[in-house]
């Protein structure tokens, strides 16, 4: 596969895939062979595989890892986070993941937009409020904020996985807005 063009705004070159470390180009590798390209953000931290490894294993624990969320519902968390945080980047990635695993066009596209407007469980309308004010006002979290939580039906384990995806995906806003990280163009058409 080829390096993409533009990954990031900083004068950081995205190393040729010939330069990466053994690890890197097989993870990489993976990533052509499952996804069809290598995520950008991805290609944005290959400069340093010190960086790289604990960002993708993070990802793959948070992401794919044994937990009471199901892949859908972390990558709804991804959404309602990059949402309020208006991170092109991963509405673009996150809300092609939503529009695949629910085979929903449209519910994609309002989790990007609103994810208040998406008919969507009480379990889920309720974990996507913490994420959200989690990411909006985390100085305010409380004690009935996790009850909620509890009320809908999640378990004091699922709350540390929805805090940890929210968590995440507020780090990851971040550093894609910050050095301006662009999403694959693949993105844009799949799952619709």
């Amino acid at each position: 596969m080829s390096q993409p063009k533009y990954v990031h705004a900083l004068d950081i070159e995205v190393p040729a895939r010939e330069d990466l470390d053994e690890g890197t180009r097989k993870y990489f590798a993976i990533c052509d062979e499952k996804l069809g390209m290598v995520p950008n953000v991805l290609a944005a931290y290959s400069f340093d595989a010190a960086k790289l490894r604990p960002f993708s294993d993070m990802y793959g624990e948070l992401m794919l890892g044994e937990s009471g969320l199901s892949k859908l519902e972390r990558e709804m968390i991804a959404v309602a986070v990059s949402s309020v945080n208006n991170c092109f980047y991963c509405l673009t990635a996150h809300g092609a993941a939503v529009r695949e695993l629910s085979g929903d066009p449209v519910l994609g596209e309002l989790m990007v937009m609103n994810y208040r407007a998406a008919e969507i469980s009480a379990k889920q309308r309720a974990m996507l409020d913490f994420a959200y004010k989690l990411t909006k006002t985390p100085n305010e979290m409380e004690e009935s904020d996790r009850q909620a939580l509890r009320d809908a039906g999640w378990t004091d384990r699922d709350i540390w996985d929805i805090s940890a995806t929210a968590s995440f995906y507020n780090m990851t806003n971040r550093m894609a807005s910050a050095i301006d990280m662009m999403p694959n163009p693949e993105y844009h058409s799949q799952a619709r």
